[in-house]
């Protein structure tokens, strides 16, 4: 069965862009126009994993392929921040995670209780602030899972996180990140031989997910982010004198594409230095911390 793992929708929130965090959405995907494109493009299985919300829920839940998941927003022991995907949820859980998840050691211990299979989304990205040391050491030791292709992010970081994933032994999980519908089911994670949504969580806890699909680049960026600008005036008639702010899109997403392309070989070569210098897990440890 297939399932992409990474997909928003209206209920992620508004923009976390200064000025614009007031006007304009992370996503103005319908969750029913997500869901039928989502189907048309091949995939078995349809979640949704809006930023610490699953206010979508209300328009899918009638739907038997489809199940609840979401992307919780998280502070590291070592104050940084992290996105984290969780999969297969009850509603009642959302309060329980919205509640932990500035507390990651607490939020993990309930995840695990509650047997709920989790990533670390791109890993090997700027998007949610600097990384430490310490932060890759608790992925290592405590995440189950981490998303190796994510359809926003460059080849680059996307190979990175495969390789970390591969040495670490982590399950793989994939997903296009798709905040607007141009690239919805473009990448995704199958398992195969599973046949229900159980088997499916199933079968990603015990590292058969495959990932497949495309990743992003400068042009996907700039896209994306040009389709919710549209979006954005489409719902709010009166911002289209923002309309020339547009023409600074390119250089604004230039430049984070260089930033990720360095943020991904800063800690792609520390990480594997660490650990060609380290003999032993307790050296490699007493490293990073």
């Amino acid at each position: 069965m297939r399932c992409d793992l990474h997909v928003h929708t209206t209920a992620s929130g508004m923009c976390t862009v200064p000025v614009l965090d007031r006007i304009c959405r992370e996503s103005y995907n319908d969750p029913c126009a997500l869901y039928d494109l989502l189907k048309r493009r091949g995939m078995n299985l349809v979640t949704t994993t809006d930023h610490d919300s699953i206010d979508s829920v209300e328009q899918l839940r009638r739907h038997p392929d489809f199940f609840l998941s979401e992307e919780v927003t998280c502070l590291t022991p070592s104050g940084t921040t992290l996105h984290m995907g969780v999969y297969g949820i009850r509603e009642a859980d959302h309060a329980q995670l919205q509640r932990r998840k500035d507390d990651l050691p607490t939020l993990v211990a309930y995840l695990n209780e509650r047997k709920l299979f989790f990533s670390i989304n791109h890993v090997f990205s700027s998007l949610t602030g600097p990384r430490t040391d310490s932060d890759f050491a608790f992925f290592e030791e405590f995440f189950p899972g981490m998303e190796v292709l994510n359809g926003q992010m460059l080849e680059a970081s996307n190979h990175a996180a495969a390789n970390l994933a591969k040495r670490w032994r982590k399950a793989a999980v994939a997903g296009s990140d798709a905040h607007t519908l141009h690239s919805l089911g473009l990448t995704y994670t199958e398992v195969p031989d599973s046949k229900t949504v159980p088997e499916f969580l199933a079968g990603l806890w015990a590292g058969k997910g495959v990932a497949h699909g495309v990743s992003g680049d400068f042009n996907k960026l700039t896209l994306a982010v040009m389709e919710i600008g549209w979006s954005m005036v489409r719902e709010k008639n009166w911002t289209a004198m923002l309309m020339p702010l547009f023409l600074a899109v390119p250089a604004v997403t230039l430049a984070n594409t260089i930033r990720e392309q360095m943020f991904t070989g800063k800690w792609s070569r520390r990480l594997q230095a660490a650990e060609l210098t380290s003999a032993t897990p307790e050296y490699c440890a007493s490293v990073l911390r």
